[in-house]
C-alpha cells in the first residue's frame, strides 16, 4: 500500500464512526471556497508562486459487507441509533477475525472506522458474556475520552464504559475498579496504576476478554519499546488470573503491521489493510515559503568559543539548537495561512511540530485576524501537550462544537480525535514520517466532503528534498514502525517492574523475549533482585522509577510566582532548553519569563512579560565509542554501528530581537551534564582520500560537519523518526577512531532503532543526503541542505561544497 492511499474523507455521517454525537450536530461541512479554489486565492496573495506540487486524491467508493451472524440485534440496533447501515468490508474482516479469537491488527487510513473493528467484537461479547471485560489503551488521554464519548453514545445497558487516567478523580478510581466492564486509559496508567494495583483489579483482570490497542503505530523507539513490556507484563498478570484476551490493534497505515503488532504484543498478529471506507477527494499542496531579502535573512556566525566548552574542541562539533532561517520561517508562513483560512470561514487545523511553534502560530494567527476583525482572533487558539485538564476539554469541547474556526495543534491532535467538519490542515514542517503525514493530512474532510491539506515546508533539508520530490510522498510506501523490545535500558527496568508484580520466574523469561536472562543476571549483580528456589524476588521496598515516554524525568511545572498559580508542565527531558533561567516561556498566548529552574524540585518560576527578544538555548556534546557491534571495510572509507557515550550540557542562550532576529546577547548558563549511553551509526574516511576528493586539510572539519547536518535531516526517510530524536558529531581526528569521523547516533538511553535502521540502509540514505545537498540552489550552503536548526555551534564551520565531494568518497567505496 502506498501513502498516497489514505482515507481523509470515509464516508457518509452514517458511517463515520469517528465522531461524537455533538461534532455530528454541530460541525457539517464548511460554508468556505472549494478546496481548489481557496487553494488558488491563498496561493495569489505572493508575488512567487508557493506551490511546487499539487497533488489530487480521488474520491473512493466504500465497499459495505454484512454484519456478522454473531453480532446481536440489540448491538445492531444501536449502531443503526447511531447511523450505521452496515460494516465496511475491512471492519468486518477484523471483527470476524477478533470474534474467532484471532490476534489481528487493522491497518487502514484515517477516519476509514477502524473504530468499528473492534467496538464490534468486544461489546458483542460484553453483552453475550455479563461477566467479560474489555480494556482499551489509547496513546493519549484526548483519544481515550473520544473513545469513551462514542461507546456512551450506543447506550447499551450494563457496559459502563469509563475512562480511568492520571485525570480521574480519587472518588471515581474504586467504583470503575469494581463495576466498569469497558475501562479506557493509556500505557502510562497500566504501568503505573493498574498492574502495581493488580490485586485490585484482579477481578477485571480474570474476565478481560479483549485488550485494545488504538493508534498502535504511535508506539516507536524507546517508547513503543517500553509499551511492549507493558503489554507483557499484562499478559503475565492476566495468565496468573486464568485469562487469555485477544488483543486488537487499531494502526494508521504503515509498513509490514503485522511484524509490528508482534513485536509490540509478542503475539502472531493477523493483518488487515485493505481499505475499504468511501473516501472524498483531496487537493494535497506542498508550499515552499519564500526567500527573505539577504539583509532579512543573513546572521554573523557564532565562533565555536563563544558557545563551547574546552572539553570539546572547536572541530567537534555537536548538533541541537535553533537557528534564524533564510527562508519565510514556516511558523509565519502557517500564521498566514491559517489566518486567510479562518478569515474565509473555513475551518482549519493547523499541526506544528513543537510546542512553542503551536503557541506561535495560534498568536501570530491571532493578532493578524484581530488587526482585520476586530474579535475574529478569538476563534484561533493553540492546543498542546502540558495544558491542564480543564484546558484541554474546554479546548476539545469549543472545537467540537464549532465555537473555534482554527487550532493550532501539536500532534496531540494527530490521532483519531473525532473532528468531524474540518475543511483544511496545514502541517507546518514535514512531521517526520509519512504515517503521521497521512494521518495528520486526514483530520479534515469528514462526512464524504471534499478537503484540502498543505504541507508548509521548513528551512531544512529534508523538507526542502521532499517539496521538491515529491514522488518521496505520494509514490513511496509507508514506513515501518521501528522498535526494539531487546534493548537491555528498557528491559532491565521493565523485568524490575515485573518482579515487584509477582517473583520472576524461569517461564516468564521466555515471555520478556532474547536478553531477558541476562538482564536478569545483571538485576541480581546489582542488588536489585534476589534468586530464590522459587524465582527472582524484589528487593527493595520503592517501586523502580520506569519513565515509558522517555522524557528525561518527572514534568517540571511552570509556575506564576506572583500567584503561584500552575501554567502546565513541560517534560524533564526538555527543561534545560525550555525553562532555564532567562527563558522566554509562551502559554496561551501570553508570555513569561523564567526567573528561576529547581530541578530537584521539579518547578520553574515564572513572571508575565512581553519582552521584544526570543531566547534559544545552546549545548556542546561530546561523544566516546564504547563498543562496535558491526562494521563494514569498504577500503579508506568504514561504515560502523555500535554503543557511544554521549556527554552534553546547555551552557548559554542567545537573545535574538524578535522583530530582526538579530543577536542582542549570549548569556551563560550553569546547568548539570546530562549522559546518555545510546546506539550510532558512524563512518569514517582516511585522510588520502579526502585530499584525493580535492578536500583541503582546513576544509575538513567544515565539510564533515556538513555532512553530519544533512544527514541527521535526510534519516526520516529511512526511519520511522525525525531529526529531534536523533543527534550527531563530526569531527576531523576522533581519538577513538583515529580518523575523520561523522557519527549519528540515537537520543534515547540504549538506542531506539533508528541508528540501526541508517545502518542497514547507509547507500541510499548517504545518496539521498549527497543529491538533497547538490540539488539545492545555494551557492554555500542554507537551512534548506546543510545548516541545522539545532546546531550548538551556530552552524560554523560548514562546507558545502567540500560535503558533496566527502560522500562521492563514501558512495564510491560503500557496498550497496
Amino acid at each position: 500500500m502506498t501513502s498516497n492511499d489514505f482515507s481523509s474523507a470515509q464516508g457518509t455521517p452514517r458511517h463515520d464512526l469517528e465522531s461524537s454525537p455533538a461534532a455530528t450536530v454541530s460541525a457539517g461541512p464548511g460554508s468556505g471556497p472549494a478546496p481548489e479554489d481557496l487553494l488558488r486565492r491563498l496561493r495569489d496573495r505572493g508575488a512567487a508562486d508557493p506551490v511546487t506540487h499539487v497533488e489530487r486524491v480521488p474520491a473512493r467508493a466504500g465497499v459495505p459487507a454484512p454484519w456478522p451472524p454473531w453480532a446481536p440485534a440489540e448491538l445492531r440496533a444501536a449502531f443503526a441509533r447511531r447511523g450505521v447501515v452496515a460494516p465496511w468490508q475491512h471492519q468486518a474482516e477484523a471483527a470476524n477475525l477478533a470474534y474467532e479469537g484471532q490476534h489481528v491488527v487493522v491497518a487502514t487510513g484515517t477516519a476509514s472506522g477502524k473504530s468499528l473493528a473492534y467496538q464490534l467484537p468486544a461489546l458483542a461479547t460484553l453483552l453475550a458474556d455479563p461477566r467479560a471485560t474489555v480494556l482499551y489503551l489509547a496513546p493519549t488521554k484526548a483519544l481515550a475520552a473520544d473513545q469513551l464519548r462514542a461507546v456512551a453514545a450506543l447506550e447499551l445497558e450494563g457496559v459502563r464504559p469509563a475512562c480511568y487516567d492520571g485525570d480521574t478523580p480519587r472518588a471515581e478510581r474504586e467504583w470503575i475498579r469494581k463495576h466498569s466492564r469497558f475501562v479506557l486509559t493509556n500505557p502510562d496508567m497500566l504501568h503505573h496504576g493498574i498492574l502495581p494495583g493488580h490485586a485490585q483489579w484482579s477481578g477485571f483482570l480474570r474476565r478481560l476478554a479483549y485488550v485494545v490497542i488504538d493508534e498502535c503505530h504511535t508506539y516507536r523507539g524507546v517508547f513503543g519499546s517500553h509499551v511492549a513490556h507493558v503489554l507483557r507484563r499484562l499478559r503475565r498478570q492476566c495468565a496468573r488470573f486464568g485469562a487469555t484476551p485477544v488483543f486488537v490493534l487499531a494502526s494508521a497505515t504503515s509498513g509490514d503491521p503485522a511484524t509490528t503488532g508482534g513485536r509490540l504484543t509478542g503475539l502472531p498478529v493477523t493483518a488487515v489493510t485493505e481499505d475499504a471506507s468511501p473516501r472524498g477527494g483531496v487537493t494535497f499542496a506542498l508550499w515552499e515559503p519564500p526567500l527573505l531579502p539577504p539583509e532579512a535573512g543573513s546572521a554573523a556566525p557564532v565562533p565555536p568559543q563563544a558557545i563551547g566548552s574546552p572539553s570539546v574542541p572547536p572541530q567537534a562539533i555537536g548538533e541541537h539548537d535553533d537557528l534564524r532561517q533564510v527562508r519565510r520561517s514556516a511558523l509565519r508562513e502557517t500564521a498566514d495561512l491559517l489566518a486567510d483560512t479562518v478569515a474565509e470561514g473555513v475551518r482549519t487545523l493547523a499541526f506544528v511540530r513543537s510546542r512553542k511553534g503551536a503557541e506561535v502560530v495560534a498568536a501570530n494567527a491571532r493578532r493578524s485576524l484581530d488587526e482585520a476583525v476586530p474579535g475574529l482572533g478569538d476563534r484561533v487558539a493553540a492546543y498542546r501537550g502540558g495544558y491542564l485538564r480543564e484546558e484541554r476539554r474546554e479546548l476539545e469541547r469549543a472545537l467540537l462544537h464549532g465555537d473555534l474556526l482554527g487550532l493550532a495543534s501539536t500532534n496531540a491532535l494527530e490521532l483519531g480525535v473525532d473532528l468531524v467538519g474540518l475543511d483544511a490542515v496545514l502541517i507546518c514542517g514535514y512531521p517526520g514520517t509519512r504515517a503521521s503525514l497521512w494521518q495528520q493530512a486526514g483530520r479534515a474532510g469528514r462526512s464524504g466532503q471534499e478537503a484540502l491539506a498543505v504541507l508548509v515546508a521548513r528551512d531544512d533539508p529534508l523538507d526542502t528534498y521532499l517539496v521538491h520530490h515529491p514522488e518521496a510522498i505520494f509514490g513511496a510506501p509507508v514506513e515501518a514502525t521501528v522498535l526494539d523490545p531487546a534493548n537491555p535500558y528498557v528491559l532491565a527496568p521493565q523485568l524490575a517492574c515485573a518482579a515487584v508484580e509477582a517473583p520472576l520466574t524461569p517461564a516468564d523469561l521466555a515471555l520478556f523475549g532474547d536478553g531477558a536472562k541476562e538482564a536478569v543476571d545483571e538485576l541480581v549483580a546489582a542488588g536489585a533482585l534476589r534468586q530464590r528456589p522459587t524465582g527472582w524476588y524484589w528487593r527493595h521496598r520503592e517501586r523502580p522509577e520506569v519513565d515509558l515516554r522517555g522524557e528525561g524525568g518527572a514534568p517540571v511545572c511552570v509556575v506564576e510566582s506572583s500567584t503561584g498559580r500552575l501554567l502546565g508542565t513541560v517534560d524533564g527531558g526538555s527543561s534545560h532548553f525550555l525553562l532555564h533561567p532567562g527563558a522566554v516561556h509562551l502559554h496561551q498566548g501570553v508570555s513569561y519569563v523564567v526567573d528561576d529552574l529547581d530541578l530537584a524540585d521539579g518547578c520553574a518560576l515564572v513572571h508575565a512579560e512581553e519582552p521584544d527578544w526570543s531566547t534559544h538555548a545552546r549545548d556542546v556534546t561530546d561523544l566516546s565509542v564504547v563498543s562496535v557491534r558491526s562494521y563494514v571495510d569498504a577500503g579508506p572509507v568504514g561504515m560502523f554501528l555500535g554503543e557511544v557515550d554521549v556527554t552534553s550540557q546547555v551552557v548559554s542562550y542567545q537573545r535574538r530581537r524578535i522583530a530582526t532576529g538579530e543577536v542582542i546577547d549570549t548569556r551563560p548558563l550553569d546547568l548539570p551534564t546530562r549522559e546518555l549511553r545510546t546506539v550510532a551509526v558512524w563512518f569514517t574516511l582516511s585522510p588520502q582520500s579526502l585530499a584525493l576528493a580535492g578536500v583541503q586539510p582546513a576544509d575538513v572539519p567544515g565539510a564533515l560537519h556538513a555532512a553530519e547536518h544533512a544527514a541527521i535531516g535526510l534519516l526520516p526517510l529511512m526511519a520511522t523518526c525525525d531529526r529531534w530524536d536523533i543527534g550527531g558529531l563530526s569531527t576531523a581526528v576522533h581519538p577513538d577512531t583515529e580518523a575523520p569521523t561523522v557519527f549519528v547516533y540515537d537520543g534515547q538511553p540504549g538506542g531506539a532503532g533508528f541508528a540501526e535502521r541508517a545502518y542497514g540502509t547507509a547507500s541510499a540514505w548517504l545518496r539521498a543526503t549527497r543529491d538533497a545537498i547538490a540539488e539545492c540552489g545555494c551557492e554555500t550552503g542554507c537551512p534548506s541542505c546543510v545548516q541545522s536548526p539545532k546546531c550548538g555551534n551556530g552552524n560554523n564551520p560548514l562546507s558545502k561544497p567540500d560535503a558533496i565531494r566527502v560522500l562521492d568518497v563514501v558512495l564510491a567505496n560503500l557496498p550497496d
